[in-house]
């Protein structure tokens, strides 16, 4: 296939969206393997509320791979639910495997609803120091006993410029500028060089917005929500008998506090059916913000459930 015909196909959407089954068509129609864009589909054991794609591991002839429905998907199920993961392992990955797959006439599909792994990924990483355990976990006892307005007092107090930039919800965004911050010994806004905040780079990849009607997304999340419920129930009740700890950073991805809570007695099944699905279109909200300023992606937008046809929506994209 010539090299303009390898060009990365980058696959964007909220949570719910249907970005799997497209890619998946895309892989398929074009000899592709998927790159998944995922926070927190990388983690093992965690399936049924994160919504990986159902796989198997597999040797082939280019070495041991996660299929799903025969193709390769890479970066799902490889990490325990113990470890963390960022942006920046996500890019190291990504950067060796686009052009491996290059070089054996695989066109990458990268497909996800993590907003900051894809940027990263396109227009790179400011350097910044590494994480600090014993300080992580000091923001996150203020941001539990007091708060996320009190987390985010604490930014605006030492970074105003940052405070402004960051909105009190991303707990982990303004933990991370508060510990750069204090780390570096200097305003993490000073550090910031913009060129994250760059558009996509058009003429090295084809990228594409998945967005849905917000009330067709809302009913899409509700209906997985409920249909998955008692499997994600299940899965998580054996990670906490496997001796994972309740705040390991697996089970604090979207959803599994409230499944906890859940398991705990602390909600019903109806009230955590409805605790997740508001988180869940919360999170969609920020993710549909975050891809909308993307003005060079080919935009699909669905605003009726018939409108989600993986096939046809993988060929509008291909001739697009």
């Amino acid at each position: 296939m010539p090299p303009q015909l390898l060009k990365p196909i980058t696959l964007m959407g909220a949570n719910a969206s249907g970005k799997t089954e497209i890619a998946l068509e895309l892989a398929r129609r074009l000899g592709g393997e998927i790159i998944s864009a995922d926070s927190k589909q990388t983690y093992k054991f965690l399936e049924a509320g994160t919504a990986k794609p159902r796989g198997a591991w597999t040797e082939t002839p280019a070495g041991r791979a996660y299929l799903v429905e025969g193709i390769p998907y890479h970066l799902v199920d490889t990490l325990d639910p113990r470890a963390t993961y960022d942006a920046g392992a996500f890019v190291k990955e990504a950067k060796k495997l686009v052009p491996g797959l290059q070089a054996r006439g695989k066109v990458p599909v990268m497909a996800g609803g993590t907003g900051m792994y894809i940027q990263a990924f396109w227009n790179g990483l400011d350097e910044l120091p590494p994480a600090d355990p014993v300080l992580r976990e000091k923001l996150a006892a203020l941001a539990a006993a007091a708060g996320k307005e009190a987390l985010h007092a604490e930014l605006a107090a030492i970074d105003p410029a940052a405070a402004l930039r960051i909105p009190p919800g991303n707990i982990q965004r303004v933990m991370r500028a508060i510990e750069i911050t204090r780390l570096a010994g200097r305003p993490v806004s000073q550090i910031w060089s913009g060129r994250f905040f760059n558009a996509l780079p058009a003429h090295e990849g084809k990228f594409v917005f998945i967005k849905w009607q917000k009330d067709l997304l809302t009913e899409r999340v509700k209906r997985r929500t409920a249909g998955r419920f008692d499997d994600w129930a299940q899965e998580t009740r054996a990670l906490l008998e496997k001796g994972y700890a309740e705040d390991c950073p697996g089970l604090k991805t979207l959803g599994y506090p409230q499944m906890l809570d859940y398991l705990a007695g602390r909600l019903t099944k109806p009230e955590a059916v409805h605790a997740i699905t508001a988180a869940s279109m919360a999170y969609a909200k920020r993710q549909n913000t975050w891809f909308a300023r993307y003005r060079n992606a080919v935009l699909l937008e669905l605003k009726k459930f018939e409108d989600y046809e993986p096939a046809a929506l993988a060929e509008k994209i291909i001739n697009s």
